[in-house]
């Protein structure tokens, strides 16, 4: 809470500062706002819409993380925040940005004006992204400034759809620490600690800043707070389960352990009754209440900026971060074994080696359809460890009286460990033959080697149990008839281990300077080179390189790298008093087979027929070459899709994206081209006097050659009997395979308007009513597999967009008045429709947030600030829109958690 310390002694309005327009309190210095490489004296001068969130206004949402800043923005749409296992399987414990729906991986985030290494983990959909809870404690911030219109004429490709730009407190005198404890109101023990610090001193010529910060958040489970129904998360497969293969029936005829029902599970008739209790179907699993809404995490983050001034005109900067973040996240007590042919049960046929515990009639040889584990069983983790370095330095200087330059160089690295534990195909069905090896059987298994010469019953140093050793997959396991040994059920599993790093390396520098003078003042330019290399490498664990796991099946190693070569210039123009130009252009050159070269230009304006009327518009290409991980990289992802050869049941099930082979084991680049496209927007601004402030902006964007990972809905949608869609002989899907590919297009406009005035009462202080509002006009696209879609106003999982509800609005209110303050917010995201589900209609969620902070500095005679702050959000405790989908919720939309209170304690010494 430390931000309303600082930032609350300038009176800064809340509203004022969430205007794209607003001006800085260095209105009468020139700085180098984000959108132009040439200093102005504010950002009102800049031609391109630009919203600034500053450090009261990240105080006044009560924010304890980045994502919490950003989920609040109306422009922002489809982030991945939440730890979703459906959805978000993979990034746990990150945080991202995703600027007009157009994908995580379109938005450029920088720190300072320097990027930051993108997270080494991709999404479920293969997109790589800047985590933004790596960044820098919260209380090192000072504001961010969001360019809301293409960019990449002058940060690069990756600023298709805007740049989000964290900049960092610097010339601090002082030491304060904050310290703040949230708590979850309704459902559940969830609670988080942040603490924070943060020093600095000015010495003359140069000056030192360091944060650090410390957050512990316990976890949300979706046993403590359920939002989906049980039809929606039951599995087919569970514990017990069903058995194929019974004499006399047809081949893929399942049948339903007659104990299903007794241990806990869902019986689903799908045929007669052959005999008493046997029934054709199969026994459902619901798996809903093992998983998280808030994973449990533990982060460390540290930061510091050194800046010294070697002469009257050249300036040294430095800065590093650091930060460390581990997080938890609950599964279901074992994945399903997928792989069928290693879950035979051998009956009468193998004599003596026949499993022992088989229940049904003639001791036949069986296949189970399962899992390990279900039905009273625990709950099993995934577990992140995230571990991100940044250092940048800078020399800069002056020349005449407007002139600079600046030379930088920045080097970061992200590390990223995910370990899930899985049924390892091997060991189990080893364990169902009592570790007898199983001989080929035509139709259902080519033969398991249960020896010591297997290395997938050693890996890792396990010891294989001793012959004779039989797991019992019937319910007589869970009614207490014949359990099965703890030991034996942890043997069958094991971690799948993937490590990937991502590393980054740029060298950048630039010059500006007045070339000539007009009547209306000096045509200034801006000349630059960027240099920037980016590797991205995954080790997975032997038994992954082995295709081991029955559900996560496994991966193989790759690294690849793309380095690119970057000039860029930039012009501003004033034509006239009224009238300035902003001129851009950046040719970016990919190194061999990554994506050739493109040369992107980018044309704004900003006319003042008036003191208080301003109009802007921009015009801008951007190209955008597949990233390393599109090119090289592998995954095993875990999704929802709705089977429509099942009646549209859900199923969770493993996706599967591999590059191609070259030949030797290991993966080469694939065929896929570079994504191009055009962005527009057009604005006006109205400030009359007295401090009321109205903004409206359309803007438009349109891609070609978009780089998507097929969606599965999609691809199922289209075939559902394709050869990308692997079924169980029941028919049931366990896998679907998909890659990269160059989409059609999409096509996207809409408004945003902001409102808010100021004014001061005799008596009761000064009220900022404010209003932020983005409308989703159209977002059409042309998916592979499903075609044209009108996307704006539905929840496009059946395609590779983003859910676009196509309205939200925040309304605000703050007050000051003395060592008091508060301020109000009343959030909404209209509804949309479910596309996953017909069509059906999620509603719209309406939030009120609250807070008030009290300066006690003032009460306590105290010279150095401290204050304290309560406040709630969402203190109504609403419960996000039903979906009828794994979870219960849009996590890319909505926020699970219901009622937050907060305290929060700051003292500046």
């Amino acid at each position: 809470m430390q931000r309303s310390l600082l930032a609350k002694a300038s009176a800064i309005s809340i509203a004022l500062c969430l205007a794209p327009g607003a001006a800085l309190a260095q209105a009468n210095d020139e700085i180098v706002v984000t959108g132009s490489f040439i200093k102005r004296q504010n950002q009102a001068d800049l031609p391109s819409p630009l919203q600034t969130v500053d450090a009261a206004s990240i105080d006044a949402i009560g924010a304890q993380n980045i994502g919490d800043i950003t989920q609040t923005l109306t422009i922002n749409t489809g982030a991945q925040n939440n730890p979703d296992a459906f959805t978000q399987n993979a990034t746990v414990g990150t945080s991202n940005i995703n600027l007009r729906g157009l994908g995580v991986g379109s938005t450029l985030v920088l720190l300072n004006g320097k990027r930051q290494v993108l997270s080494a983990a991709s999404t479920n959909d293969g997109i790589s992204f800047v985590d933004t809870n790596s960044l820098v404690p919260m209380i090192a911030i000072n504001r961010v400034e969001i360019l809301k219109d293409g960019a990449s004429a002058l940060y690069g490709s990756d600023a298709v759809a805007g740049v989000v730009n964290f900049i960092t407190r610097e010339d601090y005198t002082g030491f304060v620490v904050s310290g703040d404890f949230t708590t979850h109101a309704s459902e559940g023990d969830y609670d988080e600690y942040n603490i924070q610090a943060l020093g600095g001193y000015d010495f003359g010529r140069g000056s030192v800043v360091a944060a650090f910060s410390y957050t512990d958040r316990s976890p949300l489970t979706t046993d403590e707070r359920r939002l989906s129904r049980p039809q929606d998360d039951t599995s087919a497969l569970g514990n017990p389960g069903a058995f194929f293969g019974f004499p006399g029936l047809p081949a893929g005829t399942p049948l339903i352990d007659p104990g299903c029902a007794d241990a806990g599970g869902f019986p689903t008739p799908l045929g007669p009754t052959i005999a008493p209790g046997l029934t054709v179907g199969l026994c459902g699993f619901d798996f809903g209440s093992f998983f998280n809404l808030v994973a449990e995490e533990e982060r460390y983050m540290g930061y510091a900026r050194a800046e010294f001034d070697l002469t009257d005109n050249i300036n040294w900067s430095a800065e590093f971060s650091y930060a460390d973040n581990t997080a938890s996240r609950g599964n279901s007590p074992t994945f399903p074994v997928l792989t069928l042919g290693s879950a035979v049960v051998p009956g009468a046929a193998f004599g003596p080696n026949a499993n022992p515990f088989n229940i049904f009639p003639g001791d036949p040889n069986v296949v189970f359809f399962g899992r390990a584990s279900g039905n009273g069983g625990s709950v099993s983790f995934t577990r992140t460890e995230s571990e991100t370095w940044r250092f940048s330095t800078a020399i800069e200087g002056q020349f005449g009286d407007t002139g600079g330059w600046e030379i930088s160089y920045t080097r970061a690295n992200n590390s990223f460990d995910v370990r899930t534990p899985d049924t390892v195909a091997d060991r189990f069905q080893c364990a169902l033959s009592g570790f007898n090896s199983v001989p080929e059987i035509a139709g259902v298994t080519g033969g398991t080697d249960c020896t010591s010469a297997n290395p997938n019953l050693t890996s890792g140093g396990a010891s294989i149990p001793a012959t004779g050793t039989f797991f019992n997959p019937f319910s007589t396991s869970l009614t207490g008839v014949a359990p099965n040994d703890p030991a034996l059920l942890a043997y069958t599993t094991a971690d799948q281990l993937r490590s990937y790093e991502s590393d980054l390396n740029v060298i950048e520098g630039y010059v500006t300077m007045p070339i000539f003078e007009m009547p209306a003042g000096d045509v200034s330019v801006a000349v630059g080179a960027q240099y920037r290399d980016n590797d991205l490498s995954q080790v997975v664990d032997p038994l992954s390189l082995a295709d081991a796991f029955s559900f996560l099946v496994g991966g193989r190693d790759f690294e690849g790298s793309q380095d690119v070569l970057a000039f860029f210039a930039e012009a501003s123009v004033p034509v006239a008093d009224w009238m300035d130009l902003q001129l851009a252009v950046r040719h970016e050159r990919y190194g061999d087979d990554e994506g050739g070269s493109t040369t992107d230009p980018k044309i704004a304006v900003l006319i003042r027929p008036t003191d208080s009327v301003s109009f802007r518009g921009s015009f801008s290409t951007s190209f955008r070459a597949p990233s390393v991980f599109q090119q090289f990289g592998e995954s095993t992802t875990l999704q929802q899709v709705s089977d429509p050869l099942n009646g549209g049941a859900n199923a969770f099930v493993a996706v599967r994206t591999l590059a191609p082979s070259d030949g030797s084991g290991g993966a080469t680049a694939r065929d896929i081209s570079p994504e191009q496209s055009e962005a527009f927007n057009f604005g006006m601004s109205f400030r009359p006097e007295g401090g009321f402030q109205f903004d409206i902006d359309y803007y438009s964007f349109d891609f070609s050659d978009v780089l998507i990972q097929t969606a599965p809905q999609a691809l199922l949608n289209a075939d559902p009997s394709g050869s990308a869609i692997i079924r169980a002989p029941s028919g049931t899907i366990i896998q679907i395979n998909n890659d990269f590919v160059n989409a059609s297009t999409v096509e996207t406009a809409g408004l945003d308007i902001s409102a808010s005035y100021p004014f001061e009462t005799s008596s009761w202080g000064t009220f900022t009513p404010s209003v932020t509002l983005t409308h989703i006009i159209n977002y059409d696209i042309e998916d592979p597999q499903a075609g044209g879609v009108n996307g704006a106003g539905q929840r496009n999982f059946t395609n590779f967009g983003s859910p676009a509800p196509d309205f939200r609005f925040n309304i605000g209110l703050g007050w000051e008045n003395g060592v008091h303050s508060a301020n109000a917010f009343l959030r909404h995201i209209g509804q949309y429709d479910d596309d996953q589900n017909g069509g059906a209609t999620i509603e719209g969620d309406t939030r009120i947030d609250l807070q008030y902070s009290l300066a006690l500095s003032e009460l306590l005679n105290r010279d150095q600030l401290t204050s304290l702050t309560v406040g709630a959000r969402n203190i109504t405790g609403q419960r996000p829109p039903p979906v009828a989908t794994n979870g219960g919720f849009d996590s890319r939309v909505h926020d699970p958690r219901g009622a937050l209170f907060y305290v929060g304690l700051d003292v500046e010494f």
